[in-house]
C-alpha cells in the first residue's frame, strides 16, 4: 500500500495499551511494508557485497553499468524505507527493528520510561520493556510483570 493512501494521525508522547492496539491497524500496514523492504534491502545489498568482491569497478568494467544501476536502485528503495519509517515516527512509535516488524509505543509506568512493545502478525500489544533496554528484554504484559518488584499488584499507569 502507497503511504498516500494512508491516514495519518496526530503523534502522541505515550500510549496506554488500549491507544497502542488501537493503531494497530494502520501501524501493522507500515511494518509491514518496512519489514518487507528491510528483507529485500539486506538481501540485495548481500548480493552487491558478492558482486562487488575483489573487483576494482571502473568505467571499463563490462558490469560497470549494471552495477550503477542496482547502486542507484538501491540508494531508492533506501529513501522509500526511510520514508516508511518516518511515517511511523509521524504517528509518535518508532521501528525497533525493520525485518523482524518489532515497533515500539513510547508509555509511562509509574514515572518511569518504558516502551509497549508489538511484533508484526501479533494480534495485539502484550509485551512491554524499558524504554533503554531494547525489544531483546520485552516481557509479557501481565499485572505482575509491570509492578515494580515483580509484586502481583499493578502499580502503574501504562497511559501519560
Amino acid at each position: 500500500m502507497e503511504k498516500k493512501t494512508r491516514k495519518r494521525t496526530l503523534a502522541r508522547e505515550t500510549f496506554s495499551i488500549e491507544q497502542a492496539t488501537a493503531m494497530l491497524p494502520l501501524v501493522s500496514v507500515i511494518a509491514g511494508d518496512i519489514s518487507r523492504l528491510s528483507r529485500e534491502l539486506i538481501d540485495r545489498r548481500r548480493r552487491l557485497e558478492y558482486l562487488l568482491a575483489g573487483r576494482n569497478p571502473n568505467d571499463r568494467d563490462v558490469y560497470h553499468e549494471e552495477l550503477v544501476q542496482v547502486q542507484a536502485e538501491l540508494e531508492k528503495e533506501n529513501r522509500r524505507l526511510r520514508d516508511f519509517l518516518e511515517e511511523l515516527r509521524a504517528l509518535g512509535v518508532e521501528m525497533a527493528d525493520g525485518p523482524e516488524g518489532l515497533v515500539d509505543f513510547p508509555a509511562t509506568l509509574e514515572g518511569r520510561k518504558v516502551a509497549l512493545c508489538w511484533k508484526l502478525g501479533e494480534p495485539e500489544v502484550t509485551y512491554w520493556h524499558d524504554a533503554d533496554a531494547g525489544c531483546a528484554h520485552r516481557r509479557p504484559l501481565t499485572v505482575g510483570s509491570l509492578a515494580e518488584g515483580g509484586s502481583d499488584d499493578f502499580h502503574g499507569d501504562l497511559s501519560a
